[in-house]
C-alpha cells in the first residue's frame, strides 16, 4: 500500500526536487539580466538571455515529452539536474575569476532553459508513479504551491545576493540544483505499467513511437483541456503584462509593482490551499474549471476600473488564486486519461502549449495597448479574451464532463 502523502517518502523527494529545480529557474531568470547589466550589456543583450532561455524550453518540449516514455524518468531527471549544476558553477567560477563573457551567458541560458524544459515532462510523468491515482488530486493541488512559493522567494533571492556579490546568485544556483540531483538519486519509482485511456479508445504504449503524439490527440480531454490550457494561458499572460504596462504608464512607485507581484504569489499559495479542500469536497471537476474561468473573467473586468497600484495588485491576488483550482483539476483529469507511457508526451504537450502562450501573451498585450491607447480598455480587452475561454468551456461537453480518479483499493506496482 502507498502511505499518505505526509509519509510518502517517494513523493516529498519528488516534490523537494522540483521546488529546487524552479527555485533555481527564478534565480537564474534574474541574476543572468543583472549580470548582464552589471557588465555595461545593453537592453538588447538582456532581452537576448530573457529570450534564449524561455526559446530552449519551448524547442526542447515535445521531444522531452518523448524521452521522459522512452527512458528512465528518474534518469533523466537527475541528469538534467546534474548538467545544470555543472553549467551554473562554470558561471560561479568564472565571475569570481573576472569578467563573464556574454557568449558564455547565453550559452549557459541555452544549456540551463533546454535542461530545465526537458526535467519537467519527466517529474510530472513520474508523480502518478508514486502516489495512487485517487490521490493525484491532492498531490497536484500541494504541488501547485511549488511555482508560487518559488515566485516569491527566488527574484528576492536573486536580487540580495548579487547586491553583496555578483558571483553568490550562481554559487547559491549551484548548491540549490546540487542539492536537487542528490534527493533525486535517493528518488525509487515503481515498475511502470500500461493502460488505456480513461475517455475511451484503445492506446498501445509497449513501444512507443518516436513521435506518437496522434493518439494523444485523439482524445477528447486531451484536446479539450489544451485548449482550455493554450487559451487561459494567453488571456493571462496578456494580462499580467498590461498591469506592469499600465502601472508604469500612471508612475506607480516600483515598491507598489513589487508588492503587486508579491499579492499575484500569495494568491497563488492560498489557491493551492483551497485546492485541496475543494477537491476533498468532491465538487464537480468540470464545475471547478468552469466556474474559475469565469472568476478570471469577471476580475479581469473590475481590474480595468480598480485604482492603480496596491487595490489591482489584491485582484491579481484572487485571479491568482483561482489558478490553483483549476490547474490542479485539469491536469488530474489529463493524468487520468492517458496511460503511463503517454503521460510524458501529455506534459510535453502541455509545456509547449503553455510556452508559446505566454510567448503570445506580451505580443497580445502590446497590441492591445497600442491599438486602444487607454489602459482600462486594453485590460477590458484581456477581460475579453478570458470571456471567450470562459464561454468556450461552458459550452463544451468534454469539460463540462470531466471526471476524478475515483479512489480505488488496488495494489500498486513493484519497485523495480
Amino acid at each position: 500500500m502507498t502511505p499518505p502523502l505526509p509519509r510518502n517518502r517517494n513523493y516529498r523527494v519528488l516534490w523537494s526536487g522540483m521546488f529546487l529545480s524552479e527555485l533555481a529557474g527564478e534565480v537564474a531568470y534574474i541574476a543572468f539580466p543583472l549580470l548582464v547589466l552589471a557588465h555595461g550589456g545593453s537592453a538588447a543583450a538582456v532581452a537576448g538571455v530573457a529570450a534564449v532561455l524561455a526559446g530552449a524550453r519551448t524547442l526542447v518540449s515535445l521531444p522531452a515529452g518523448v524521452l521522459a516514455d522512452r527512458v528512465d524518468r528518474k534518469r533523466v531527471m537527475a541528469a538534467t539536474q546534474g548538467v545544470r549544476t555543472v553549467a551554473m558553477l562554470s558561471v560561479a567560477v568564472t565571475v569570481l575569476l573576472g569578467d563573464c563573457p556574454l557568449w558564455q551567458v547565453l550559452l549557459v541560458a541555452v544549456v540551463e532553459g533546454a535542461a530545465a524544459g526537458v526535467f519537467v515532462p519527466a517529474e510530472n510523468a513520474a508523480l502518478p508513479q508514486v502516489v495512487p491515482e485517487d490521490v493525484l488530486p491532492r498531490a497536484l493541488a500541494r504541488n501547485a504551491a511549488r511555482p508560487f512559493a518559488a515566485l516569491l522567494i527566488g527574484p528576492a533571492l536573486a536580487g540580495f545576493t548579487f547586491g553583496l556579490h555578483e558571483v553568490l546568485p550562481f554559487a547559491l544556483n549551484t548548491s540549490v540544483l546540487a542539492a536537487s540531483f542528490v534527493a533525486l538519486a535517493a528518488l525509487h519509482l515503481p515498475r511502470r505499467a500500461a493502460g488505456v485511456p480513461a475517455d475511451g479508445g484503445t492506446v498501445s504504449v509497449a513501444a512507443p513511437r518516436l513521435g506518437g503524439f496522434g493518439p494523444l490527440l485523439r482524445m477528447r480531454t486531451v484536446r479539450a483541456t489544451m485548449a482550455w490550457i493554450v487559451g487561459v494561458n494567453l488571456a493571462f499572460h496578456t494580462l499580467v503584462v498590461l498591469v506592469l504596462v499600465v502601472s508604469g504608464e500612471e508612475h506607480v512607485a516600483p515598491g507598489q509593482m513589487g508588492l503587486m507581484m508579491t499579492c499575484f504569489g500569495a494568491g497563488g499559495l492560498v489557491g493551492a490551499l483551497i485546492a485541496d479542500r475543494l477537491h476533498a469536497a468532491a465538487l464537480p471537476p468540470g464545475a471547478l474549471v468552469i466556474g474559475s474561468t469565469w472568476v478570471f473573467a469577471a476580475v479581469a473586468v473590475a481590474m480595468a476600473y480598480a485604482s492603480r497600484g496596491v487595490p489591482l495588485g489584491v485582484l491579481l491576488g484572487v485571479a491568482a488564486t483561482a489558478m490553483p483550482v483549476a490547474n490542479t483539476t485539469v491536469i488530474t483529469c489529463q493524468l487520468a486519461s492517458v496511460p503511463d507511457g503517454l503521460r510524458g508526451r501529455l506534459s510535453g504537450l502541455v509545456a509547449l502549449g503553455s510556452e508559446l502562450a505566454a510567448t503570445a501573451g506580451p505580443v497580445t498585450a502590446g497590441v492591445l495597448a497600442t491599438g486602444t491607447g487607454n489602459g482600462a480598455a486594453s485590460m477590458l480587452g484581456a477581460a475579453g479574451l478570458l470571456a471567450v475561454v470562459a464561454v468556450g468551456a461552458t459550452l463544451s461537453p468534454a469539460l463540462r464532463g470531466l471526471a476524478l480518479p475515483r479512489p480505488s483499493g488496488a495494489p500498486q506496482p513493484a519497485r523495480s
